[in-house]
């Protein structure tokens, strides 16, 4: 197929990596040239503009924030798309402009997917992302292929894209919920003289398997934040568009309240570049012992 690529942080830079492995042709596009250059060297077509990615047989996005994403998908922008293209944005952004982007494409006779992934960077370099997407099933079925050399499932979560949207962000509240537990109670148990690490070897084998309690337990237990694989001003992001959308449904999320306050918490203490883990070290130094 024929791709454009908008958007090459880790998480796109990984994708783009996959989809040349697999034999398809991509034009890639970034705010910053340079990151292109790897690419490149890989097989991808560098282009000037988004205009120029917006073409082929789809274009997939995969922007850092709202903000970022209202910069490049513009009026102008769709003005002068192929008619039919389908645009598949994996970027975790806020419902409501999911639910405008779908309604801006629809009018210009484009087909909008959202396909946010659950999985970080290295899982994107692994092609082991889960992918949930949403929007018309013709838009999805001419995608699939592209989806099947991303990530390792792809789970069809609906018809209106801003659905898998909810999706993304009620996955990553959870998340960041389990490791504010795992924070906390390292903190606890700091107090009494137990060892993080026998803990976890005790609650991993038992009620709590899996990578997210054994991975940032694991990270929390050595106190170390770095490299970062998921930030913490991302998760900060997230929690914020989590508690935005469930403003907009009425919805009260008491518990996302205090997650936000955690990692601002964070932020605030020049912790936002370190990865998610470092609430570990917001509740230690609440205790007293940070």
């Amino acid at each position: 197929m024929d791709i454009g690529f908008i958007g090459l942080g880790e998480m796109g830079s990984a994708m783009v990596g996959n989809l040349l492995k697999a034999g398809h042709t991509v034009r890639v596009w970034n705010r910053t040239a340079a990151k292109a250059q790897a690419l490149a060297d890989a097989g991808a077509r560098i282009v000037g503009t988004p205009g120029e990615a917006f073409a082929g047989d789809a274009v997939v996005s995969m922007l850092a924030d709202d903000a970022a994403l209202r910069e490049v998908i513009d009026a102008t922008l769709l003005d002068h798309a192929p008619q039919g293209l389908v645009h598949v944005n994996m970027a975790t952004i806020s419902v409501a402009l999911a639910e405008a982007l779908a309604h801006a494409h629809a009018g210009h006779g484009l087909h909008y997917v959202a396909a946010p992934v659950l999985g970080r960077p290295d899982a994107a370099q692994a092609a082991k992302l889960t992918i949930m997407a949403a929007g018309a099933t013709e838009a999805i079925d001419r995608v699939q292929p592209l989806f099947d050399v991303i990530g390792q499932k792809t789970w069809r979560v609906g018809a209106v894209p801003q659905q898998a949207n909810v999706m993304k962000l009620a996955a990553n509240f959870m998340l960041a919920a389990a490791v504010e537990s795992l924070g906390e109670a390292a903190a606890l148990l700091d107090g009494y003289g137990v060892a993080m690490r026998d803990f976890l070897d005790v609650v991993t084998g038992g009620p709590f398997p899996g990578p997210v309690y054994a991975g940032y337990g694991g990270m929390i237990a050595q106190r170390r934040y770095e490299p970062a694989l998921f930030k913490a001003r991302l998760g900060l992001k997230d929690v914020r568009l989590a508690l935005a959308a469930a403003d907009a449904a009425a919805t009260p999320m008491p518990l996302a309240s205090v997650l936000r306050d955690s990692l601002l918490e964070a932020v605030a203490h020049g912790d936002g570049e370190r990865d998610f883990a470092v609430l570990g070290k917001v509740a230690a130094r609440r205790a007293g012992r940070g």
